[in-house]
């Protein structure tokens, strides 16, 4: 009931008239409320997330069905030529990239060289509930940060002292393809097949920055702190989907990373659940040190047994720092779920 009592405080903090719901306003609402617009500066915004993602845009996939053998493609990292080098037919998914130029290199047969072992490998294999395993080697890139992009998901990590990453992340489609990118203009690419995605709605948040943003996920009419109230410090994990018994909450991205991109997603078992009725979802800020007094920006996304994901900018106006502790509710930016028994 403690969560609760901080969101009713909230509601009637920001204004009574609002009452316990979305609380979304412009910059010229916002003056109105909280006070005068603020200078660019004081603002947490997705907006500049570009450099975050360094040129994962420009990254151009040219080659054909991973499981077919074809001619060595090229993919393009900040303009610069990169081998992508195809596995057989009974190896995983799994592309390698390497920084030497395909054009000026010929093959050689010659023992591996202190070049060849700082080639990037990317590995993506499914596992239950929809979920991806993946992988990293990049032995000359330690402790370095990475941006992970995966239809629209994006995050950051960091690879530990062997250049090294392993995370699991909630997939999106059932053609699957992630994107590894560094700050230097290198990355790689892995793709997988997620046999089990028409078996589970998902809907993420992602943001930048300590902005305070959480997920909440209210199953078959569960109040705040009921064992039917899902969010981060009540996240479950995936058994509950594998089951059917309900949802879970995977949260993604490294908060050591300075200013770094951050997702929560949250996954419920449509097709096999136990139970009838309705799941209702919102996105939450608390409001903090951190963030009172700003404009914060997020974005949602919303996918359908790995179909139809449709996304959504969202920019909050964050009450001053005497509003600490409340929370803001933003109701309306998912479609509930309704879950029919099966």
């Amino acid at each position: 009931m403690r969560y609760r009592k901080g969101i009713i405080t909230a509601a009637c903090t920001i204004g009574c008239a609002l009452g316990i719901g979305a609380v979304m306003q412009g910059s010229q609402t916002a003056n109105s409320l909280y006070g005068k617009e603020k200078t660019p500066d004081q603002a947490q915004t997705l907006s500049n997330a570009d450099d975050a993602i360094l040129d994962v845009e420009e990254i151009t996939l040219t080659s054909g069905e991973l499981t077919t053998p074809a001619p060595e493609a090229e993919v393009t990292l900040n303009a610069t030529p990169v081998a992508l080098v195809q596995q057989d037919d009974t190896t995983p998914a799994e592309i390698r990239v390497s920084t030497r130029d395909p054009v000026s290199e010929a093959p050689t047969t010659a023992p591996q060289t202190a070049e060849t072992t700082c080639d990037i490998i990317a590995d993506a294999r499914p596992m239950a509930a929809a979920m991806v395993n993946l992988t990293l080697a990049a032995p000359c890139l330690p402790n370095e940060r990475v941006t992970v992009l995966h239809d629209g998901l994006l995050f950051n990590e960091l690879t530990d002292e062997n250049g090294a990453l392993d995370t699991v992340v909630p997939a999106l489609s059932r053609a699957a393809t992630f994107v590894v990118a560094f700050s230097n203009g290198e990355g790689g690419v892995a793709q997988t097949t997620v046999e089990e995605i028409d078996l589970f709605d998902r809907v993420a948040v992602q943001w930048k920055g300590a902005t305070g943003f959480e997920l909440h996920a209210r199953e078959y009419g569960a109040d705040y702190g009921d064992p039917g109230h899902v969010w981060g410090e009540a996240a479950r994990d995936m058994s509950w989907a594998v089951t059917g018994q309900g949802g879970f909450i995977a949260r993604l991205g490294d908060t050591d990373v300075a200013d770094g991109l951050m997702a929560e997603v949250y996954t419920f078992p449509t097709s096999i659940a136990q139970d009838s009725g309705e799941v209702a979802l919102s996105v939450e800020a608390q409001v903090g040190d951190a963030n009172c007094g700003l404009e914060i920006e997020a974005e949602t996304l919303q996918s359908k047994r790995g179909a139809d994901i449709t996304s959504r900018n969202v920019t909050l106006s964050v009450p001053d720092c005497d509003a600490a502790g409340n929370f803001l509710v933003l109701n309306n930016l998912f479609q509930d779920l309704k879950v029919a028994a099966n």
